[in-house]
């Protein structure tokens, strides 16, 4: 897992590297600053395009001076400089670069408090004024500058953090940010370039390595980590010889009505394909026919009127509860049923997740170790409403550890949360898998892994993963635009075959 790091422990880190590497800090900037560089060269190889730097007077203003220095020893030609004096105060690694570019023929300006703005006539804007220490909202003359750049039209390309953007934390509503085309980022992801709120201001992030220690970064312990595709080839158990149906589990799926069926396929399908040795779907009389149709593969338990035939609960390895179930009276007596009689961990999903928001009498049944899988709507039904994904994120560290439950808070990178309060990002999916059932598919795999034996932790990120990678594959440039829910379904064996070969 690759940890993600406050604004505090990049600092620390970044204060340890310089201390036991050992390397000076302005030899340290000089390195990420090539990193940027060398980045910014294979993407931008046009040396006649005009570049403007607009630089603060802390760290990241000075990575700015020193990229511009080091585009033109690349022989880029049309490079100048501006510097928002907006303090008093700079930093020792700013003026050290200041007086390096000095002896530079680039051209350097100065914009000072309340003054206009210079015509910019650079084709490209490099945004280096502000960092990752920034901690309340922009205002005065930083304001005045960002909104000023947002309204030209011009290619914005970032140093680290967009200026006014918060790397971790509340990012107020309306925030002022300069929005970026590019935004090179070092190191590693911030948090909440992760979250929903960096949509309107980052277009697309690249990371760059600068060689903070790694050790170091791991000792510091952060909740808060990003899954990799080697985390889940390690995860991942490959079937072995002499197994049998019976070595994969057997998975009850709860869902459907009569007019919702397409949520139980999806979801036994998705339940099947993931690996469920064996998958009963329990469903209303209505759908027996719409299910043998759809994948003769899945066994049926019918249910008259929503009530529940005698069950063996114990011959069920995992239960997933939720799709296409609906919410009335009868809803409710099924969900009931199936919390009181079964005690190991449940996936809850869809209609189920909204009876418990509404009927909090059933927070007392739910098994623990269950995954509860809602997204944002219905997270806040569940847990009131919230002004933004950072207090989302903190509830469900408050709730998971409270109820000794997994929150899978569906998002591009959906949020694993554990009742130890840690955080997992997964870091597969795409737009083409916006589609109405791809929610069900998920539940579908989470239960499939439960049943074949994986911990509640695991199914949640080996699912996740593998649920986005499947939409990652049927999704590449020169095949789909949208992809449906059944065709990642059917994609899963694929997918997770790649992964363990």
């Amino acid at each position: 897992m690759l940890p993600l790091l406050t604004s505090a422990q990049i600092r620390e880190a970044d204060a340890y590297t310089i201390a036991h590497e050992p390397i000076a800090s302005i030899d340290l900037m000089e390195r990420a600053s090539h990193a940027f560089a060398d980045w910014f060269i294979n993407h931008f190889p046009d040396q006649n395009q005009a570049i403007t730097f607009y630089c603060g007077t802390g760290n990241n203003g000075g990575d700015g001076l020193a990229v511009a220095r080091i585009l033109q020893n690349y022989l880029y030609k049309n490079i100048n400089v501006k510097v928002a004096r907006f303090s008093d105060k700079s930093t020792a690694d700013f003026n050290a670069n200041l007086e390096r570019l000095k002896k530079t023929s680039i051209s350097i300006t100065e914009i000072h408090p309340g003054s206009g703005f210079p015509v910019e006539e650079g084709q490209v804007i490099i945004d280096a004024l502000l960092g990752t220490g920034l901690n309340k909202p922009l205002q005065g003359d930083y304001k005045r500058l960002v909104d000023h750049l947002n309204s030209l039209d011009k290619t914005v390309v970032a140093v680290d953090v967009p200026t006014g953007f918060f790397a971790d934390g509340e990012m107020p509503h309306g925030a002022g940010v300069l929005k970026a085309d590019y935004m090179i980022t070092f190191q590693q992801s911030k948090i909440n370039f992760l979250l929903p709120e960096s949509g309107p201001y980052i277009k697309c992030r690249e990371t760059v390595n600068i060689g903070i220690d790694e050790k170091f970064i791991q000792s510091l312990n952060s909740p808060y980590l990003a899954v990799e595709e080697k985390d889940i080839r390690q995860m991942l158990k490959p079937r072995r010889r002499f197994s049998n149906k019976g070595s994969y589990g057997h998975t009850l799926i709860v869902a459907g009505q009569p007019e919702t069926m397409g949520a139980a396929l999806l979801c036994a399908s998705a339940c099947v394909y993931a690996g469920s040795g064996l998958t009963t779907a329990c469903i209303p009389q209505s759908g027996l026919i719409a299910l043998n149709s759809y994948m003769p593969e899945i066994m049926a338990i019918v249910r008259h009127d929503v009530q529940l035939p005698i069950i063996e609960w114990d011959k069920f390895s995992a239960i997933g509860i939720g799709p296409g179930l609906g919410k009335d009276e009868l809803a409710v007596e099924l969900i009931t049923d199936v919390f009181t009689n079964y005690k190991k961990p449940i996936v809850i999903d869809a209609d189920a997740l909204n009876l418990l928001a509404v009927h909090r009498e059933l927070w007392r049944s739910v098994p623990e170790n269950s995954i509860l899988t809602p997204h944002k709507k219905e997270f806040d039904r569940l847990f009131g409403e919230h002004e933004n994904w950072w207090q989302r994120m903190q509830t469900g560290i408050q709730k998971a550890k409270e109820q000794q439950l997994y929150i899978v808070l569906k998002n591009d990178y959906t949020l694993i949360i554990t009742p130890q309060g840690k955080v997992y990002f997964n870091t597969t999916g795409n737009p083409a898998m916006a589609s109405g059932g791809m929610g069900d598919v998920l539940t579908g795999i989470l239960a499939s892994l439960l049943a074949q034996g994986y911990s509640p932790e695991e199914a949640c990120i080996i699912g996740t993963y593998i649920h986005g990678k499947a939409g990652d594959e049927l999704a590449l440039p020169d095949k789909m635009n949208v992809v449906l829910p059944g065709q990642v379904a059917a994609q899963l064996p694929f997918t997770m075959g790649k992964l363990m070969a």
